[in-house]
């Protein structure tokens, strides 16, 4: 037996899959279908990888306990967004819509709520502009295409993407409450 996800997902993804079709029609240009599967894939883990690597190197006094620091929050973060991705079970919009939504890269898993990479990207964009500022500029529009990515390739409904933005910042928020 297939587990049920919530009824207010039914709701919403009626709502929300006119948008995911119309961002879906842009991907006929190539260089925007390119420009978010390179977000996407960067988003996966790359930037982020990188990112907690080279805190020692860019702040001497305090980089190891921030790659400590970002490496525990992104650990707890995967293991409450595996908790509710599991529970939760709300169909990627391809699989929903089949016909009407098409995946434009491959989804990792069957389930799309919350976005995993929306949440790990706002979460590392506001523990780097806290210790980082500078970092911000250069990551805003990145987080900015990996969201906007998720709901463009057909993986995951806006509300996924607004629901794993907003847990990435109480993640960030909490870390930054604990450690500073």
């Amino acid at each position: 037996m297939r587990p049920q996800a919530p009824a207010v997902f039914e709701r919403l993804d009626m709502l929300e899959w006119q948008l995911c079709r119309r961002l879906a029609r842009f991907n006929l240009y190539r260089p925007w279908l390119t420009t978010l599967r390179m977000a996407s894939h960067l988003g996966d883990w790359p930037v982020w990888v990188v990112l907690i690597v080279v805190q020692p190197l860019l702040q001497p006094e305090k980089g190891w306990q921030y790659l400590l620091q970002y490496t525990l929050t992104a650990l707890i973060a995967i293991g409450v967004y595996r908790l509710l991705k599991t529970r939760l079970c709300r169909e990627r919009p391809f699989i929903t819509f089949v016909g009407n939504v098409s995946r434009q890269a491959p989804a990792r898993d069957r389930y799309s709520f919350p976005s995993g990479h929306t949440m790990h990207a706002v979460m590392f964009l506001v523990l780097t502009a806290s210790h980082l500022p500078w970092l911000a500029p250069w990551l805003v529009p990145l987080v900015a295409l990996i969201a906007l990515s998720r709901v463009g390739l057909g993986l995951h409904y806006a509300s996924d993407v607004l629901a794993g933005g907003l847990i990435g910042l109480l993640f960030a928020w909490g870390s930054l409450a604990l450690v500073g």
